[in-house]
């Protein structure tokens, strides 16, 4: 369990540091070996829902002496689920969400977020995959028209755009004016966007595109983004860009954040989101931990193979990961009037979406693009088409596993 948390309560469990005899350097994979986190993280978490006191004092024991932050990566999974699970049992989620989340806001500046999200789209394609698919779609979608307008729905620091804009600088016909409207409901990236939008002007001034550029903050989830905030002009070409932002909004407003989207009447809307489902089950705590921790081992084993083991970034990602952990796991969502962290799968999206838009395919040019971007990473890493009529997009797997699916779609 992290340090930062404990000041939290005092009787919240140390993690020992030192059970490290198996460290990073191993190179094993999450759950490899005997898979001693997962079974008795599970066995935790059943007897949690079945308030069996006295078997959830000893796992938890048993969890705190063999877990650390800093150990291989069945101890890191050991780590960050022993905090929820600490949390669910003491009904102190939310007090310990809210900790984490301003001790990483403190120590959260530009320069760090930055090195952060280069080093990770350096070494793993989990999020500049779905920049590739987005800007492909948008590009085609807005091709010929003079005005375009963006808006930008999504936690990326706006590292998705200077590719774009270096494809309007080289287009063959007039350069448009590009409006990038970028909607910020995440306090930790508010701190940052006066240094990033001074930035991509720069970088647009010296690719001589016409660009403006409008932040709207102030929000505390994206169900209060309205129409008349974005500023619409009728000869706009508009696009919609959501990446990894639909997850963030509650379980029953969602439809009614599509219908808005539809109220816009984009030429295009590109939705990424990470292939879990921490929705379903969110009403049975087991069924919702087993997909957690199932989604969680495959990304600590990603970034168990992407990172040297002494990197900082990859700390930060799993700090980034113990605190949405704590979020699913352990915080009563509906009495929090904010954000969430519901993940759903591409099929799940695929059936919200439809009721409003109808599916783009990604054009050949666009996989191309996409297949050209997973060369430049380790292997592993593979684009899959959807099979059958309920999904469509496209989908990123690490190890045959779908982590990640891009959609384009169209009203």
């Amino acid at each position: 369990m992290q340090s930062n948390s404990s000041s939290n309560n005092n009787n919240q469990p140390q993690t020992s540091h030192t059970s490290t005899s198996r460290s990073s350097d191993s190179g094993e994979a999450c759950g490899a070996g005997n898979k001693w986190a997962s079974r008795l993280l599970s066995e935790c978490a059943r007897a949690i829902s079945e308030k069996d006191s006295s078997r959830i004092h000893n796992l938890l024991w048993m969890l705190n002496e063999l877990a650390s932050p800093y150990g291989d990566c069945d101890q890191k999974l050991a780590s960050h689920f022993l905090q929820a699970l600490f949390c669910k049992a003491t009904d102190s989620g939310q007090r310990c969400f809210k900790t984490l989340t301003t001790v990483a806001e403190k120590s959260h500046s530009f320069d760090s977020a930055r090195k952060l999200i280069l080093k990770f789209q350096e070494v793993s394609p989990w999020t500049t995959f779905g920049h590739v698919a987005s800007n492909g779609a948008i590009l085609e979608a807005l091709d010929g028209a003079s005005k375009l307008h963006i808006i930008d729905i999504s936690h990326t620091l706006c590292t998705q755009w200077p590719t774009l804009l270096e494809a309007l600088a080289t287009r063959n016909d007039e350069t448009p004016h590009l409006k990038l409207t970028v909607v910020v409901t995440a306090s930790i990236v508010r701190s940052v966007m006066k240094e990033i939008g001074q930035r991509m002007e720069k970088f647009a001034r010296l690719m001589g595109v016409p660009f403006e550029l409008n932040v709207i903050s102030g929000l505390n989830h994206l169900g209060e983004l309205t129409k008349e905030r974005l500023g619409i002009q009728e000869d706009e070409a508009v696009a919609i860009n959501c990446n990894g932002a639909l997850r963030r909004v509650g379980v029953e407003e969602r439809n009614s954040v599509i219908q808005m989207f539809q109220s816009l009447n984009p030429r295009v809307v590109t939705i990424v989101e990470e292939e879990a489902d921490f929705t379903s089950s969110r009403y049975d705590f087991v069924k919702c931990f087993e997909e957690c921790l199932r989604y969680y081992t495959l990304y600590f084993e990603m970034l168990e193979e992407s990172f040297v083991p002494t990197s900082n970034e990859r700390l930060m990602l799993e700090r980034e990961c113990s605190r949405n952990i704590v979020r699913v796991l352990a915080c009563d969502e509906e009495n929090d009037g904010g954000e969430c962290e519901r993940r759903e799968r591409g099929s799940q999206w695929f059936e919200r979406l439809r009721e409003a838009f109808s599916p783009v395919g990604f054009s050949d040019d666009v996989v191309d693009d996409v297949k050209a971007l997973l060369k430049r990473y380790r292997a592993g890493w593979a684009l899959v088409l959807p099979q059958g009529d309920h999904d469509s997009g496209i989908y990123l797997t690490w190890k045959d596993e779908p982590v990640v699916w891009a959609s384009a779609w169209k009203p």
